[in-house]
């Protein structure tokens, strides 16, 4: 029979608690357990000491057996100091999937093109505004060096 140590729910609807309890394997996650070895109440603050509570001589005996915790228990067992926990090193986990980094270099790309549609359009209008400063600074220019007599006000 394969034992694992593992956590098995109780409480309310969004109010969780957790026995921490022997079990076969093969027995459903809130079914029959072997024994309990202690709670685990996830809206405890994590400095709580009720948030884990372990019974550390069972825990080692079913350990000495053969049972296996899951990740979650094995977390509190090491906690404990009566199991050491290798750390999980996971490079890939925030890495965005394929289709993700498809689409971003769709969006980019379509940046890229607008940024550069913007900048064509700005180009030639910049051209044509000094022509148009210049027109305009000569015409008032002609107007001044024009004596008194000729202007018609």
């Amino acid at each position: 029979m394969a034992l694992s140590i593992r956590l098995s729910r109780g409480g309310a609807k969004k109010r969780p608690f957790y026995r921490i309890v022997v079990a076969d394997s093969r027995s459903p996650r809130d079914g029959r357990f072997i024994e309990k070895l202690g709670t685990y109440n996830p809206l405890l603050p994590k400095d709580s000491a009720e948030r884990v509570t372990l019974d550390p001589d069972r825990a080692t005996h079913w350990l000495s057996v053969g049972a296996q915790p899951t990740d979650r228990v094995a977390r509190f067992l090491d906690a404990a100091g009566l199991l050491t926990r290798a750390p999980r090193n996971n490079p890939k986990k925030g890495e965005p999937g394929e289709k993700a980094k498809e689409r971003a270099e769709a969006r980019a790309q379509k940046a890229a093109e607008a940024a550069e549609a913007a900048a064509d359009a700005v180009e030639p209008v910049a051209e044509d505004a000094p022509a148009d400063d210049a027109a305009v600074a000569e015409e008032p220019a002609a107007e001044t060096d024009a004596p008194a007599e000729d202007r018609q006000d």
